[in-house]
This record gives C-alpha cells, sequence and structure tokens, in this order.
C-alpha cells in the first residue's frame, strides 16, 4: 500500500455517504474457470439506464467438483490495488495465496475497484449472487474479508446485507458504529497493528465495542503490537483464520413445500 492511498475518517464518510457507481467499461478475457487456477472475469451491472462492468479474479480448488457445494470467500483488496490490472489484486492476501496453495478449501472471488472511487456494497452483492448461482456454492458459508480500504468495505458490506454472510474478517479498516445494531448477530474476527498511521487501530475497536455494547457476543479483535498498516500479510498467513471461518455457517430456512 502506498503512503498517498491513506484511508481517512473522510475517506470512510464519502464510503457510507455514498454508494458510488463505478463508471466505464474495461474489456476482460473472460477465462473458463478451473479447478486448481484463478481466472480473470468480467461481470456487467445494470442499475436503471447505467450499466458497470465489475472485473475480478476468481478461484476454483483443485478438488473442485459440482457434486459438493463449495464455501464461496469475498476478497477486497485495499486502495492500492485499484485500477484496471487484475494482477494487482493478486498482490495481497487470498487472491495471491492461491496462487501457491491450488486446494484452498474456498472458491474465492477478488474484485477490483477502480480508480478513484470506493467499494460498492450494491455490486458486490450482485457478485456474490452471481457466483453464488454460476458455481456451485454452499449458501450457509459465504464469507467476507478485506485490508485497509477494503477493511472498510468489508465492515459496510456485512451491515448492509447482514443474512448473506456467516463471518467476515476486516483488516486495518473501520466501519460505522450506528450500524452496530446490524452485526450483532454475525461471527466478525478484526485485525489490527496498534502502530498503524494509516488508519488508526481505534477505528476497527470502536465497531467492536458498539457490537459488544448492543449484546453482541460474536466479534472479537486481534491486535499486533509494534505493527503498522500491514496487519493482513500475518493474518492472512494464518491457518487458524481459515478455520474459524469455515466453523462458522449460516441457518438457512428451508423452503417449503
Amino acid at each position: 500500500m502506498k503512503k498517498h492511498d491513506r484511508i481517512s475518517k473522510t475517506v470512510f464518510t464519502a464510503v457510507l455517504a455514498a454508494q458510488l457507481c463505478w463508471l466505464g467499461s474495461v474489456t476482460v478475457a473472460q477465462e473458463e474457470p478451473k479447478p486448481g487456477t484463478q481466472v480473470f472475469q468480467q461481470l456487467e451491472v445494470k442499475e436503471g439506464d447505467t450499466k458497470a462492468n465489475i472485473q475480478y479474479c476468481l478461484f476454483l480448488p483443485e478438488s473442485y467438483k459440482k457434486t459438493k457445494a463449495w464455501p464461496l470467500m469475498l476478497f477486497l483488496h485495499g486502495a492500492g490495488e485499484r485500477g484496471d490490472n487484475l494482477e494487482l489484486v493478486k498482490k495481497w492476501g487470498p487472491a495471491k495465496r492461491v496462487g501457491q496453495e491450488k486446494d484452498f478449501p474456498f472458491v474465492v472471488v477478488s474484485p477490483q475497484c477502480p480508480k478513484g472511487i470506493f467499494w460498492n456494497a450494491t455490486h458486490l452483492h450482485v457478485l456474490v449472487e452471481h457466483i453464488a448461482k454460476t458455481q456451485k456454492i454452499d449458501r450457509s458459508r459465504i464469507y467476507c474479508t478485506g485490508l485497509s480500504m477494503g477493511g472498510y468495505g468489508t465492515w459496510t458490506l456485512v451491515a448492509k446485507y447482514p443474512k448473506l454472510f456467516a463471518a467476515a474478517v476486516p483488516i486495518c479498516g473501520g466501519g460505522n458504529p450506528a450500524t452496530a445494531e446490524r452485526l450483532t448477530d454475525i461471527p466478525i474476527w478484526a485485525f489490527h497493528g496498534d502502530k498503524d498511521s494509516v488508519v488508526p487501530a481505534s477505528q476497527s475497536t470502536a465497531m467492536v465495542e458498539a457490537i459488544k455494547k448492543l449484546g453482541g457476543e460474536k466479534a472479537k479483535m486481534t491486535i499486533y503490537p509494534g505493527v503498522n498498516h500491514n496487519s493482513w500479510s500475518q493474518t492472512y498467513a494464518n491457518k487458524e483464520v481459515y478455520d474459524w471461518l469455515l466453523s462458522h455457517h449460516l441457518k438457512l430456512s428451508k423452503p417449503k413445500k
């Protein structure tokens, strides 16, 4: 992440105040998803008379078969990886890890946010629904995680669609404590470095404390002593984080016959 990509409270307010439309169209070669590979994809989203293109990386585990339903992980990158080059998305986190771990136990979708704007929760929801319909996904095990700007995006998205996600891992981000009432039933594990000079750790602490104040018992936080903004490398290298995610699932109501 570059210093000029700093996230501030002003940025966060902008994210919550307006769900900005993703403008423009980027041509991305569509690759057929294959088990054990991460491919580039593109999805057109329509909002009224406005069209937007979401480009994203899609990974299927090496042992992926449509005979069983798979957990889905949505990964949101930080401000420094915005643009129209999907190779940037593979710089950090799960999108990087799947290049080394071919049988990573999740289907992973990693969208790219265009330059100059922030994560659009409505578009991300459309993308998740698209993947859930086109791949063999276990709807009781859909997870969201992100770093820095993606950490903000994770808090925002999960608060807007609390019944979509089984658990979330926001890293060095923050949210709006006023939305805490929508997060009391969702397992959330937040991570932050106590020396973060880009996004203060208080941004994550405020969210977890707001949830607990309302009686939520499923939110927790890990603070790394002496760590600056990059608290994501050790978090995404920790197998316990993925095991924790997989230990949670939604209790979906059965369709009426």
